[in-house]
């Protein structure tokens, strides 16, 4: 018999965390459910979790620091998460998916549509780990998916988490463009409230690591009306 997928809770009201327990469990998952940030990154020493469904309120380490962290640890670095929280404005929105969350939800939620949203997260992360050993080149540019690192020239380049996503997405599709609302739905995993602003902001950061010129550029190109394509050949390794 297959092991369940393993779902971690960082939940500190207890009548939802609670509720979590028994609608994950109820779905088929293996529960671990925690009050506060520390214990649970803590038992993520001894255990990985399949995915995290991470409450940003908390007592202490707020969720945020706590995901921030997650993203930090190349262990943890790709396990996905889903915000689970009682903000709800864009800006709170943003914060939450820079930080690196998969997914977005607010209270109060429907249980059932939370059961399908972390299906759905985990469907992503099974596609994603099913190429982790790939490694991506064009020319001085590299990326290895299974370490999550990148580099140019020799020279690593610190990628945040979305950065290095975006830069995945369009080496694996080159020599395609990939519409702005493309790239929302497989890095920020749906589409992202109809706003391309924080995507193209993370296509300028990470041109300026590229050391890519809009006017001359070496690696990714604006495609008008469309979205970006990553510019070369792209050779697969693994």
């Amino acid at each position: 018999m297959p092991q369940m997928p393993c779902i971690f809770v960082v939940e500190d009201d207890e009548s939802i965390r609670m509720l979590l327990e028994v609608a994950l469990h109820s779905s088929g998952y293996e529960v671990r459910a925690f009050d506060n940030a520390q214990d649970a990154l803590d038992e993520m020493k001894n255990t990985v979790p399949d995915a995290v469904v991470l409450d940003i309120m908390l007592e202490g380490m707020d969720g945020i620091t706590a995901l921030k962290k997650m993203r930090d640890n190349a262990q943890l670095a790709a396990v996905p998460v889903m915000m689970l929280t009682a903000k709800d404005s864009e800006a709170d929105k943003v914060i939450g998916l820079d930080a690196g969350a998969d997914d977005y939800m607010t209270k109060p939620f429907s249980v059932l549509e939370l059961c399908a949203r972390v299906r759905a997260i985990l469907r992503r992360y099974g596609a994603a780990s099913a190429k982790k050993n790939t490694v991506l080149r064009s020319g001085a540019l590299t990326i290895n998916l299974s370490a999550h690192e990148a580099a140019l020239d020799g020279q690593p380049l610190e990628l945040t988490n979305k950065e290095f996503e975006l830069l995945r997405e369009l080496m694996e599709n080159a020599p395609d463009a990939l519409s702005r609302e493309a790239l929302l739905q497989s890095v920020w995993g749906y589409d992202f409230i109809g706003e391309t602003r924080t995507l193209d902001m993370h296509i300028g950061t990470l041109r300026h690591k590229l050391g890519d010129e809009s006017s001359a550029p070496r690696f990714i190109k604006t495609v008008r009306g469309v979205g970006y394509r990553f510019l070369g050949s792209v050779d697969r390794e693994g």
